[in-house]
């Protein structure tokens, strides 16, 4: 029997549904590949009574045949004329149920069933107001991985799903324990170093993950997955954006703009760059990004809000921009080669630091600081950048430095001055009165000299990250 790995939130949502004294609708979303599925089917294994999949580019006809067929319903019925009449049908089958535990409905690919003029949500909206709310014992879950819709169209829907939804889950590729966690599940074994080189390659995505093979090592399982002619990520860059996206050009131009900055942007300069104009159309672009988790906001110190930085935090878009797409089909020992190279350094450091970005939670429970209340941000002037301050309510603000190395760290006199420099420029422009604590975030630890034990307060190794 399958195993779900991780997910205790959502586990906990999906169950804490089934004991509710009401009928509960919860939209789940998320990109391609991410699990949603397996998360629904696995936990209402033994609860689910009705489940469709929409069908991807299907007409009207086609989906409300597939929509029938799911009903369990004769051949020589004909087709319904319309979602009413398709979800009336529904209402007569939950009827002929005796059960009185909860029913799950599960409704996967909700917005491809959405075709044009086909009145779908119109029909959906009113199967739910007018028929599941009346009752008390139904779970009915739609799922999609196309977040414009899911988002605009049902958690933001102003018709008459508004304030409708009773649970939302926006499903996220795993973290570096559930990653773990995940290949240890398999029989993979790797160090954590290993198992964070591999994360800022592909990221937490169980599809990919479950693509790895027994046996191999990370360059091999890369090289075979990235740049072999027929391997599986070769080409899954276009696909995804497709297929999550309507009109995915725009968006792919977001994502290449944030690609080539390392350290992020501004929402000004990403709409230079990008050469997109500004307004509500791009705003929308932007947030569906962020709630894809392909983008992620950095706010500003003290929340000047014209100053939050983006970045492109998914791993798997950044490596293929930077890698994948140039070397693709070149063949085994392509990884092993470019893995070498001064490039692969200067990526892998800003790599390490986005990581760090989505692991400030387990941070956070390292240093034993994870009780206290505190407000995450970056800090930037035309001279130093900040990426992780954590303003403290003990009166202390920890600065973190993220730095990825094969060995110790050591702080050499110019690694010195750099963050001297950038400690007194904080200081100085924000005039903060309270305590600064410099933590050092590195893969093997630094190594101690004159200049660290001036410095440095606290450092974390990479097994920090995996604090779950």
């Amino acid at each position: 029997m399958p195993t779900i790995i991780g997910r205790k939130n959502e586990r906990e949502l999906l169950q804490n549904a089934l004991d509710s004294h009401q009928s509960e609708l919860i939209a789940v979303y998320g990109r391609r590949r991410v699990g949603k599925t397996f998360l629904i089917r696995e936990c209402y294994r033994n609860d689910i009574v009705f489940e469709v999949t929409g069908l991807f580019n299907g007409s009207m006809k086609e989906q409300l045949y597939n929509f029938t067929k799911s009903l369990g319903n004769s051949d020589g019925e004909p087709l319904p004329i319309s979602w009413l009449e398709a979800f009336e049908r529904l209402e007569h089958k939950i009827n002929r149920l005796r059960s009185k535990k909860k029913k799950v409905l599960f409704i996967d690919e909700f917005p491809w069933m959405a075709t044009p003029r086909s009145n779908f949500l119109m029909a959906f909206e009113n199967f739910w107001n007018h028929y599941c709310t009346k009752r008390q014992d139904l779970v009915v879950v739609i799922c999609g991985s196309a977040a414009s819709y899911m988002v605009h169209k049902i958690v933001n829907n102003k018709g008459g799903l508004h304030n409708r939804i009773t649970q939302k889950i926006r499903l996220l590729p795993f973290n570096l324990s559930e990653t773990n966690l995940f290949l240890r599940h398999r029989g993979i074994r790797y160090t954590n170093y290993d198992v964070v080189q591999l994360y800022m390659a592909i990221g937490g995505v169980p599809h990919y993950l479950d693509k790895l093979k027994k046996g191999e090592s990370v360059a091999q399982n890369i090289d075979r997955l990235c740049f072999e002619k027929d391997g599986v990520l070769t080409d899954e860059f276009d696909r995804l954006f497709r297929s999550l996206f309507d009109h995915s050009d725009k968006y792919v131009s977001i994502i290449k703009t944030l690609a080539g900055v390392n350290k992020g942007i501004t929402r000004q300069e990403l709409i230079d760059r990008s050469g997109i104009s500004g307004g509500g159309d791009f705003s929308w672009k932007l947030t569906e990004l962020v709630e894809s988790g392909f983008v992620s906001e950095s706010p500003f110190y003290k929340n000047k809000k014209q100053l939050t930085l983006y970045r492109l935090s998914d791993e798997y878009c950044r490596f293929y921009l930077k890698f994948i797409q140039q070397h693709k089909g070149n063949g085994s020992g392509t990884w092993q080669r470019l893995f070498k190279s001064q490039s692969y350094n200067s990526w892998s450091g800003f790599s390490f630091e986005n990581l760090c970005l989505k692991h400030i939670h387990q941070l956070k429970r390292s240093l034993r600081i994870d009780a206290i209340y505190s407000l995450n941000s970056s800090w930037f002037n035309q001279d130093a950048q900040i990426d992780l301050l954590i303003d403290r309510d003990d009166n202390i603000i920890t600065i973190c430095e993220m730095k990825f190395y094969n060995t110790d760290y050591t702080i050499d006199k110019k690694a010195y001055q750099n963050l001297k420099n950038k400690l007194h420029a904080f200081q100085r422009e924000t005039g903060t009165r309270k305590n600064i604590f410099l933590t050092m975030v590195t893969s093997y630890g630094i190594k101690e000299n004159e200049y660290s034990r001036e410095l440095v307060q606290n450092e974390l190794k990479i097994d920090s990250l995996f604090n779950d």
